[in-house]
């Protein structure tokens, strides 16, 4: 015999105690569940027209010896599920190599005239506004730069920045792309 899943839900509580109690949780869990997917599948057909998905992350041994782990993508966290950035942050890897600075950035699929850079003595802002994809990274550098010694190239989508260390404060200055 069939019943309505609510006549079956009041007869199995009826049935016997507590012990059925835990099928009413079950059921609420599995319509959690339900709504949960529903609005999983719902939520990109909302933001239509945006970029794809672009989630990843990358994972180092800092100076200290601790992990680093570092995301790039244009998806984030938000309240109500990931949001979808207009922007990608790209893949960036930043290393000290005795006497420089090294920033190393993939950015595939633009051209040398579309990057622009942005340095102080302790940052760098990288960013990319082409018609096919836009990137954007501000990152802090592991130690003080003379921004007037970058040296920035480009080839097959990596970027790589080379800084000289420096100690003293230097005014922010753009960067050419070689």
């Amino acid at each position: 015999m069939f019943l309505a899943p609510r006549k079956e839900a009041h007869r199995r509580r009826a049935r016997s105690g507590w012990w059925f109690d835990v099928f009413d949780e079950m059921e609420r869990m599995d319509r959690l569940m339900d709504d949960m997917m529903r609005k999983a599948v719902e939520m990109p057909k909302a933001q239509e027209g945006a970029s794809p998905f672009v989630y990843g992350f990358s994972m180092s041994v800092g100076p200290d010896g601790k992990p680093v782990i570092r995301e790039f993508g244009n998806v984030e966290p938000g309240a109500r599920g990931p949001l979808v950035k207009e922007e990608r942050e790209p893949l960036v890897d930043v290393m000290d190599n005795g006497k420089e600075v090294v920033v190393v950035t993939e950015l595939p699929g633009v051209e040398k005239d579309e990057i622009k850079l942005e340095s102080t003595d302790r940052a760098l802002k990288i960013s990319v506004d082409s018609v096919k994809r836009r990137y954007l990274k501000e990152l802090e550098l592991p130690h003080m730069v003379d921004p007037r010694t970058a040296k920035a190239t480009y080839k097959n989508g990596v970027l790589e920045v080379r800084f000289a260390k420096s100690d003293e404060k230097k005014p922010t200055r753009p960067i050419p792309v070689e």
